[in-house]
C-alpha cells in the first residue's frame, strides 16, 4: 500500500513538473516561431508553425539595423570584465573573512552581505560616477556591475571556504608559502565549484541588466544588447517578426551559458549552503 502511494505521488510530481516546464517554454517557443514568419503572419503572435519559405533575412535585418554586433561586443566586455573582477575580489575577500574570525571581520562580512537586500540608490550612484568621471564609460559600467554582484558572491564563496580544511593552510605555511601564494596556489583551485557558480550567476545577471546602462550610458555605441532590444522595439514595434528575431538573438548567449553551467550552479549553491 505504501509503495503504491509513493508511486502515485512520484507520478503526480513528475506530471506537475512537466506541466510547469511546458508552460515556461511557451514564451520561448512563441518567440522562435514568430521570428521565422513574415510581418503579416507574426502580427497575431500565435503558436502556429511558420510556413515555407522561411524569411531568414529577418535575422540579417535585425543584425544590421539593430546594431547587434556592436551591442554584443559591449555586452561581452561588460559581462566578462565584471565577472573577472567580481570573482577574484569576492574569492579573496571571502577567504580572508572566513579564515580570520574576528569581530571586525564578522561585522565586515555582515555589512557586505547586507548589500544583497539593499536597493540601489541611482541618484547617489550618478553623483559618485560623475565625481569619478565614470559616467558614459565602459570602465564605469564594468566596475558598477562588479560592485552590484559582490555581496552575493562573497556570501556564496564564504560558505564554501568554510569547508576547505585549515590544515591545508598550515601545510602551505610550513612549506614557505606567503599569504598571497597560499591563496592563489592552494586555496583558489579548491574553490572551483563556487567560482563556477559565481561566474555563471554574475554573467547572467550582468548580461540581463537593463536599468544601470540606461542611466549611466548616454552613447548608443556603448549600449549592451538589452538596451539595443529596447531601442529596436521602439523603431519596429509593428514588425513582431523582427522584434522576436531580435529577442531570440539576444537570448541565445544567456541560454547557452545557463545550459553549460547549470550543474555548477546546483553543486555550488549546495556546497555553499553551510554554516560559515
Amino acid at each position: 500500500m505504501m509503495k503504491t502511494k509513493n508511486l502515485v505521488l512520484r507520478l503526480f510530481s513528475n506530471l506537475v513538473a512537466w506541466v510547469i516546464t511546458l508552460i515556461c517554454l511557451v514564451p520561448l517557443v512563441l518567440i522562435i516561431f514568430n521570428s521565422l514568419k513574415d510581418s503579416l503572419s507574426a502580427s497575431d503572435m500565435s503558436l502556429a508553425l511558420p510556413t515555407l519559405p522561411i524569411p531568414w533575412d529577418n535575422f540579417s535585418i535585425v543584425i544590421e539595423k539593430g546594431k547587434l554586433l556592436t551591442s554584443f561586443m559591449n555586452s561581452c566586455i561588460y559581462s566578462f570584465g565584471s565577472v573577472a573582477i567580481c570573482t577574484v575580489l569576492a574569492a579573496a575577500a571571502a577567504y580572508s573573512l572566513s579564515r580570520n574570525r574576528t569581530k571586525i571581520n564578522r561585522f565586515i562580512f555582515i555589512f557586505i552581505v547586507l548589500g544583497i537586500a539593499m536597493p540601489l540608490n541611482y541618484v547617489a550612484l550618478i553623483k559618485v560616477m560623475s565625481t569619478l568621471n565614470l559616467m558614459n564609460s565602459r570602465l564605469g559600467i564594468v566596475l558598477l556591475y562588479a560592485a552590484m554582484q559582490m555581496p552575493f558572491s562573497v556570501f556564496l564563496i564564504h560558505g564554501f571556504v568554510a569547508k576547505v580544511p585549515v590544515d591545508l593552510d598550515e601545510a602551505g605555511v610550513i612549506d614557505g608559502c606567503s599569504p598571497t601564494r597560499l591563496f592563489i596556489s592552494v586555496v583558489f583551485p579548491l574553490l572551483k565549484p563556487a567560482i563556477a557558480t559565481v561566474f555563471v550567476l554574475t554573467f547572467l545577471n550582468t548580461w540581463n541588466e537593463f536599468a544601470s546602462p540606461l542611466y549611466f550610458l548616454g552613447n548608443s555605441n556603448k549600449w549592451p544588447m538589452t538596451l539595443s532590444v529596447y531601442n529596436f522595439f521602439g523603431m519596429f514595434f509593428k514588425d513582431w517578426n523582427l522584434v522576436c528575431a531580435d529577442i531570440l538573438l539576444t537570448s541565445i548567449p544567456v541560454i547557452l551559458v545557463y545550459l553549460i553551467g547549470q550543474k555548477y550552479i546546483v553543486s555550488g549553491m549546495t556546497a555553499g549552503a553551510v554554516k560559515g
